[in-house]
């Protein structure tokens, strides 16, 4: 996976994670909708500016959009545990494991934004 789409795939992930369209995004970042449409299908890419005032709005921190984080790990553990296993079958629980981590993370946030709104 490249640097690009790794930018791309976390770019959609944190923005579905805020509940933010890219409409909303776009207007919170100043921006056209199209251009956040154009970022995320890898048509064109962000100027620094743009990454740094994104990161502002879905409360992360910049260099969070270029880490590929759950990829690294999960098929790293998913090798050790299962070392006789097709990388076809591999693949197919790694995908779970991450789609099961995703829905996760998204309660999570759900439940904190919750209390937030609270106060």
């Amino acid at each position: 996976m490249t640097l690009k789409q790794i930018f791309i795939r976390n770019l959609k992930e944190f923005r579905k994670n805020e509940g933010l369209s890219q409409m909303k995004l776009a207007e919170y970042c100043n921006t056209a909708t199209s251009y956040i449409g154009d970022i995320e299908i890898g048509r064109r890419f962000p100027s620094i500016d743009l990454i740094e005032k994104i990161a502002v709005v879905l409360r992360i921190e910049p260099y969070q959009f270029f880490k590929n984080k759950t990829e690294t790990s999960i098929n790293s553990d998913t090798d050790s545990l299962f070392p006789r296993l097709p990388n076809s079958m591999k693949k197919q629980i790694n995908t779970q494991i991450r789609t099961q981590i995703n829905k996760s993370t998204n309660e999570i946030m759900s439940e904190i934004n919750e209390i937030l709104n609270k106060y």
